[in-house]
Parts: structure tokens; C-alpha cells; sequence
């Protein structure tokens, strides 16, 4: 589109240029244009005030075209706006689009500049606008979808971000925005095929795999979320908040001894930390050392008077020590601070465990997992209780289930349920509108014995032609009452391919890619599934980091300045 805008301003070009001096002109122009060339070049290597001052230097050519003055103070708007500086790059930004109003870029940098500020509405119309002038624009689809989910928009955040990833298929950014609001609307298991997905595009993605670990941790995947962590960690050293999560992952596997690292470093890094304090005390109260654990939560409570699991967990531990009436008003301390509290309503549920109230107790745990999934030590004493994980407040969908499945819902959430497998709830993770209606229960033959699916409904997603319908395939472990994963089966006409293995499935998905599941003993070390270059998903080596240093960078076309503002 600019290109032919530009044509377009050729004779007024050539008309400005005719009315000064012919060498006076060419000399400015090139001088403009070489300073033009070195500021995008400081900008490039990080040294942005360089940049802002070559930029500035460019503008003093008054020979400019209004068209390249525009393209320049936008480049100049994108310093300013990474040195901190609000207000002139937004002053650049309005310049820019009163001098050349159909240059998209202007108000997809301006939106992003916007967004980043926290005004998600103001940078949607700005996206909107560059989006009307470059249809095509996936920086600014990304972009807005980004602010969609900003604002609270998840449905029009999530096709923003399917078109962003048609168009560039590749790119990890909207794939990890997509697997974010998947997980934010409960959709953990498409999160993580999208967050693999952006892990692929850049293996250095520190925080696709943190998405990940996260989304992982909420279906139970605890070594999976482990895995992900530290490669998080090897290339985001210094954040304390991925040791933090990857010491609650160890606590969920039962290893006490590497939580009590990764909370210890927490402390160090952060000696304030109430969370890392809280953590540090659980572990140590789980490993039996009363004394410390004591000492790591009173001072968490010092730190943060206020903050809930802090109380939940030194009732656990008044609990162990056999204090359970003394850990009971701790309990119903956290659970002042935040009544619907999952660590609150498991602490309550422990000491009502060790009561012999047991029916309360079951209760307890159920709420506590409603309220964190994650929360795998609530789920350990349900099960020690032979609690099933249905809930009263489950509502039986009638007419929609199959081979001895049923489909109830709770909140906005849709499981499949079968009283033959009391363990094991099923989610239906709706890819579109409406409600789930289960198609197909298949059990597989040996050597996958033990593996089964489930097909279901997924409701209707917005296609090129109209609207579609979407088949989806829960893969099932009975032998682990687990779900595996969750693939599209079917899009209008579009069907995934599956091809079943002695110990693995590989699916040709309906959006592109092949996803492969390892189903049996001997998966690869490193995950459940990644993907790997060519679209197939792979096992990960070593977690230190060393595997990335080593791997030859692929060469990519330079960004251009339009594309430095916030990873455009």
C-alpha cells in the first residue's frame, strides 16, 4: 500500500524538488538520508539516544516530502517512546499522521505506545485504523488483539490473533498471545499447543515457556512444567518469579529438597519476598523441619500481614506438629483475608481431615480445586479421602452424551464425566459458541491399550465463508486418569489426519501443523510433546541452556524500524 502512495507523490515530489536549488537539494537530501540510515542503525544495536538525536538531525532537512518526514518522525517516535519519553513520541506520532495520514504504521506504533500505557481503548482505534489502511497488517492484528485481551475482550482477542497467525505463520509473538487468553478463558490445553508452537519459532522465548509451565501446571503435567521452567530460567537468569513457580512444581512432585533451593533463592534475590518467605516455610514444614518452617512463615507474615497463604500454610504446619485446634485459627484467619482462597480452603480442609470431619473435609478440597486446578496437594488429600472430583454444583447437560459419558457444566466450564472413571473429568474446551456434544468414544487396540478418545463438539468459529463448525479430540491415558491432549479434529470441511503408532499418535492438525503425543513408557525426556523445526513436535535435551548456545542461528531478514516497537 505505501508503495503505491509513494507513486502517487512522485510529481509533488519532483515540484518541491524543482523549486530549490538543484545541488542545494540533492546535497541536503542525501545528507538527510544518511542520517536517516545511521539513526535506524543506532537503534538496531540498543543505542537508542544515539538514534533520537541522529533522527532529529535528519528532520532539519526542509526539503523533506511531507510523506518522508512522516516515516522519519515515526522512527523518531519509536525512540523516544523506548528512552521513556511519552509525551514526544506521542507529539511525533500526530505530526506524522497529519503530514502523511494513510502511512499505517503511524497508528500501529501509536496504539502500541498507547497499550503499553494501559489505555487498551484509545490503542484499538488506532489499530483499527492501520488495519482499514493495510488489511494485511499482522503486526497491528497482533497488536489489537493484544489490547482486546487487555480490555476483557478474549473472543475478538482470539481472532485477532488466528488472523495475525495465518498471516504469519511462524511468528511467535501471536502464537504466545494466542496461548495466553486460551489460558485465561480455561483453555489450557490449546494454550500449550500454541505456546510449543512459539517455542519453536524462537527457542529462546523465555516467557512461552513460562506460559507453558503455567498451562502445564494447571492439567496436572508437574515434571512437564518443571522442564519448562528451567529452560525459562537459562535464558531469564535473574527472575525470581520463575524460581518462585518452579519451587511450587518441585512441592507438587513431592521433591522438597529442590523446592527449598528454588524458594531459598527467591529470599536471596528478594529479601522482602512474603511469598518467597511462605513458600520457603511450607517446604521446609512438609520435609519435617518445624523449627525453620516456623521461622520462614512468622516472618512472612511480618513482611505481609495481609497476605493469605501465608496463614494457610502455618496451619498446615500446626497441623503436622499435631496442633491442629491452633492451625484451625489460622485457617479461618486466610480464609478472612480471601474467603474463595484455594490455599485457605485446602489448609481448612487438612485440619478438618485430621478432625475425622471428613465429609467437610472432601468439600474443602473440591472448592480449593475449583479454585486453583493446580493446587495439587488439595487433590492428594481428596483422593486420600476416595473423594471423587464431581461437585454439586455440577449441572447434567441432558441428550448430549455418549457411550456412558456425560456432559455437565460448572461456571462457564464444560467436562465429560463417566461414573466408570469417578477419577477422571474430562474438559471440553470450546473453540467457539455454543454448548458440547460428545460424537465418539473410541478405545484403542494393543499396544495402545489403555488409550482411548473422546470426540465432541466444539462449537462455531467464524470462517472465510460464514461460520464452521469445529469437531475436537480429547486423547485419554485410563491407565493415569489423564488427559493427554486436546486437538482440533475438524473444521467445516477441513479434517486433521491421525496417524496411531505402536506408542505415540502424530496429527496432521486442521490449522497447518503436525503435533505428535509420545503415549507410551519410554517418551523422550523433556516433555510430553514440542514441536520441532519442521512442524512435528520432538523431545527437548538437556535443561541447561547449552543446547541453545550451540544451535546455529537461522538468518532472518532484518527488522524494519516499524517493527522495533514492542516486537513488531
Amino acid at each position: 500500500m505505501r508503495g503505491k502512495l509513494m507513486m502517487m507523490r512522485r510529481p509533488a515530489l519532483a515540484l518541491l524538488m524543482l523549486m530549490a536549488p538543484a545541488a542545494t537539494a540533492l546535497a541536503a537530501g542525501a545528507d538527510s538520508a544518511l542520517k536517516a540510515q545511521d539513526a535506524a542503525a543506532a537503534l538496531v544495536r540498543g543505542d537508542t539516544a544515539k538514534a533520537a538525536v541522529d533522527y532529529t538531525e535528519a528532520l532539519n532537512d526542509t526539503t523533506l516530502s511531507n510523506d518522508r518526514r512522516a516515516t522519519i518522525l515515526t522512527d523518531r517516535a519509536v525512540a523516544y517512546a523506548r528512552l521513556g519519553q511519552t509525551k514526544l513520541a506521542i507529539d511525533d506520532f500526530n505530526r506524522a499522521a497529519q503530514l502523511f495520514p494513510e502511512y499505517a504504521p503511524i497508528y500501529n506504533n501509536r496504539g502500541s505506545l498507547l497499550l503499553a500505557l494501559g489505555y487498551p481503548d484509545e490503542a484499538i482505534k488506532d489499530f483499527n485504523r492501520a488495519i482499514v489502511l493495510a488489511p494485511g497488517y499482522a503486526a497491528a492484528l497482533g497488536n489489537r488483539a493484544g489490547a482486546y485481551a487487555q480490555a476483557g475482550h478474549n473472543e475478538q482477542a482470539l481472532r485477532d490473533y488466528t488472523r495475525a497467525v495465518r498471516l504469519l505463520p511462524q511468528a511467535a509473538a501471536p502464537l504466545a498471545g494466542r496461548g495466553r487468553v486460551h489460558l485465561a478463558v480455561g483453555r489450557p490445553y490449546s494454550a500449550i499447543r500454541d505456546f510449543t508452537r512459539a517455542v519453536t519459532a524462537d527457542p529462546r522465548f523465555a516467557a512461552a515457556y513460562r506460559s507453558r509451565a503455567e498451562a502445564n501446571l494447571n492439567i496436572g503435567h508437574q515434571q512437564d512444567a518443571i522442564e519448562d521452567l528451567s529452560r525459562a530460567i537459562a535464558f531469564d537468569v535473574g527472575n525470581a518469579e520463575l524460581y518462585l513457580l518452579r519451587g511450587h512444581a518441585y512441592l507438587a512432585t513431592g521433591n522438597t529438597a529442590a523446592a527449598f533451593k528454588d524458594f531459598s533463592h527467591v529470599v536471596e534475590v528478594d529479601p522482602q519476598s512474603a511469598r518467597g518467605y511462605a513458600a520457603r516455610g511450607l517446604a521446609s514444614g512438609l520435609a519435617q523441619t518445624y523449627e525453620d518452617a516456623f521461622a520462614d512463615l512468622n516472618r512472612a507474615i511480618e513482611l505481609d500481614p495481609r497476605f493469605g497463604p501465608a496463614f494457610a500454610y502455618r496451619a498446615v504446619v500446626y497441623k503436622l506438629t499435631g496442633q491442629a485446634d491452633v492451625g484451625l485459627k489460622d485457617a479461618e484467619t486466610a480464609l478472612k483475608l480471601d474467603p474463595d482462597g484455594a490455599e485457605a480452603l485446602w489448609a481448612k480442609a487438612e485440619i478438618e481431615e485430621t478432625q475425622g470431619r471428613t465429609t467437610e473435609a472432601v468439600a474443602d478440597y473440591k472448592r480449593a480445586l475449583a479454585a486453583k486446578p493446580e493446587l495439587k496437594l488439595a487433590a492428594d488429600g481428596l483422593q486420600r479421602l476416595g473423594g471423587d472430583l464431581g461437585d454439586s454444583e455440577d449441572r447434567e447437560i441432558p441428550g448430549v452424551g455418549v457411550g456412558g459419558w456425560r456432559v455437565v457444566e460448572r461456571g462457564q466450564r464444560f467436562f465429560a464425566v463417566n461414573d466408570q472413571y469417578r477419577r477422571l473429568r474430562v474438559p471440553l474446551e470450546m473453540a467457539g459458541e455454543g454448548q458440547p456434544r460428545l460424537l465418539e468414544w473410541e478405545m484403542r487396540k494393543p499396544p495402545l491399550n489403555g488409550i482411548a478418545t473422546l470426540r465432541f463438539a466444539g462449537g462455531v468459529v467464524p470462517g472465510r465463508m460464514g461460520p464452521e463448525e469445529v469437531e475436537q479430540v480429547a486423547i485419554i491415558d485410563l491407565a493415569n486418569n489423564t488427559v493427554v491432549a486436546i486437538e482440533p479434529h475438524r473444521q467445516g470441511k477441513q479434517i486433521s489426519k491421525w496417524d496411531w503408532r505402536d506408542d505415540r499418535v502424530v496429527v496432521a492438525s486442521v490449522d497447518g501443523a503436525s503435533d505428535e503425543y509420545v503415549l507410551r513408557a519410554g517418551r523422550a525426556p523433556g516433555g510430553r510433546y514440542t514441536t520441532s523445526e519442521n512442524g512435528v513436535w520432538s523431545p527437548w535435551g538437556q535443561l541447561d541452556g547449552s543446547q541453545y548456545e550451540e544451535r546455529p542461528r537461522r538468518r532472518h531478514k532484518p527488522k524494519t524500524i516499524f517493527q522495533l516497537l514492542f516486537g513488531n
